[in-house]
């Protein structure tokens, strides 16, 4: 068997999030609860109306057949329609959309069909790993740009682009943020497009999150600023909106060259999604639109209890205004060690498993995410698991027992 590895495996750090799942299951195998804001995997049902279409559209035999790589017609005339509604950006469903297999394949494939090796790539820090690794495995160098605020991001855009040699050919934008949960309003992407003009490069342009808002006005599309199609191309996804994760679709949107490089790089690699579940994703964008609300509503009391309780248990969180996650500082007492160990102490010592910051990008390793995935009884179980935990931090982190009035000021 040949001795050498393979490159681009090579290029990929451990998985952060896999210590962590491994710890997870060997708590759960020894017959221990553990309580699971890891991962964002909705654990809502997809609304009925969208189930029914999957299933009379897959009654037909015709439709088992292969479908098409960039999207069924009335697929791709379906996200036109909800673009047109909810941004009044007007889009060219046979140009300028391609259905994908969720967000995160049709970033992927898209890293592959516009960058080569030795490319240089702006990524935000901390930010979903497919925003840079995407890039890695295609060969493309990633200059990480640190995103603890858009703020911050926006700042050091310029300087990163100035000092990154060869110039940049994209840069990655993604609000509202996964993970840090934070909204930017339509200023910021017209500094954004502005920015991207001045140094010749695309954009790239990740709103997942479009409909998963709980305060002020629902967040725009970088499409909305004028010329912002010349260089743009954006990413949506159904899997959070309808709480469809498991169906993987999602598409892209905006400039026609991007698209048409991404469907090229598709159709050699994939038939599209199985007919009945892109009929149903267009039932749920053309249908009613009360389930979307009924999910906001949803993590936005998930997210209100979860910041509530955790309060009243020691350790603040910051209200997230949108996703489904909750950006977390790891609390004081735990300061001194990072993220990955820190999720692991709560596994251990709490039985509530979070994603640590350092999965998200070395400028993320002092916070931890929750995925609002937990119903509200559990999300107060949880707070009382962290109350007892946060007690014990100077036991835990090997400082010896805690006394009883220390362990009850930190309560």
């Amino acid at each position: 068997m040949p001795s050498t590895d393979f490159y681009k495996i090579k290029r990929l750090p451990p998985y952060v999030f896999e210590q962590v799942n491994r710890l997870k299951a060997k708590a759960r195998a020894a017959g221990d609860d553990i309580i699971d804001f890891g991962m964002g995997n909705p654990d809502m049902p997809t609304p009925k109306h969208i189930v029914d279409k999957l299933v009379e559209v897959a009654r037909d035999p015709k439709t088992s057949r292969y479908s098409a790589s960039k999207g069924i017609p009335g697929l791709r005339k379906a996200m036109a329609g909800y673009y047109e509604r909810r941004f009044g950006v007007t889009l060219n469903p046979e140009t300028e959309i391609i259905a994908t297999l969720g967000s995160k394949e049709g970033f992927a494939n898209l890293a592959q069909a516009i960058t080569a090796p030795g490319d240089v790539v702006l990524a935000p820090n901390p930010a979903y790993p497919i925003h840079a690794y995407g890039f890695i495995m295609a060969g493309a160098v990633v200059r990480h740009v640190p995103a603890e605020t858009p703020e911050m991001f926006l700042s050091r855009l310029h300087g990163a682009a100035k000092h990154s040699v060869p110039a940049p050919v994209a840069v990655v934008v993604s609000y509202p943020s996964n993970p840090t949960a934070q909204v930017v309003d339509l200023d910021f992407y017209k500094e954004i497009v502005a920015f991207a003009r001045r140094f010749d490069m695309w954009i790239l342009s990740d709103l997942a999150y479009a409909e998963l808002y709980f305060d002020g006005n629902p967040p725009p599309s970088m499409l909305q600023v004028e010329g912002a199609k010349d260089i743009t191309i954006e990413f949506q996804s159904l899997s959070k909106t309808y709480a469809m994760p498991g169906w993987r679709m999602g598409f892209a949107a905006g400039n026609e060259r991007l698209v048409h490089a991404l469907s090229r790089v598709k159709s050699y690699l994939d038939y599209g999604a199985f007919t009945p579940i892109q009929a149903a994703a267009a039932a749920a964008l053309n249908g009613p639109q009360d389930c979307v609300e009924e999910i906001r509503k949803t993590y936005r009391a998930r997210r209100d209890v979860l910041v509530e309780s955790f309060r009243r248990a020691g350790w603040e969180i910051p209200t997230p205004p949108a996703t489904m996650f909750a950006w977390a500082p790891i609390p004081e007492a735990f300061r001194g060690i990072s993220s990955v160990e820190f999720a692991n102490l709560m596994i251990e010592h709490a039985g509530v498993a979070v994603a640590p910051g350092l999965g998200f990008g070395e400028y993320g390793d002092g916070h931890v995410r929750f995925g609002l995935v937990e119903n509200e009884h559990r999300i107060r179980q949880a707070a009382r698991n962290i109350k007892t935990f946060l007690g014990r931090a100077r036991e835990l982190l090997g400082n010896g027992p805690v006394p009883e009035f220390d362990r009850a000021a930190g309560a």
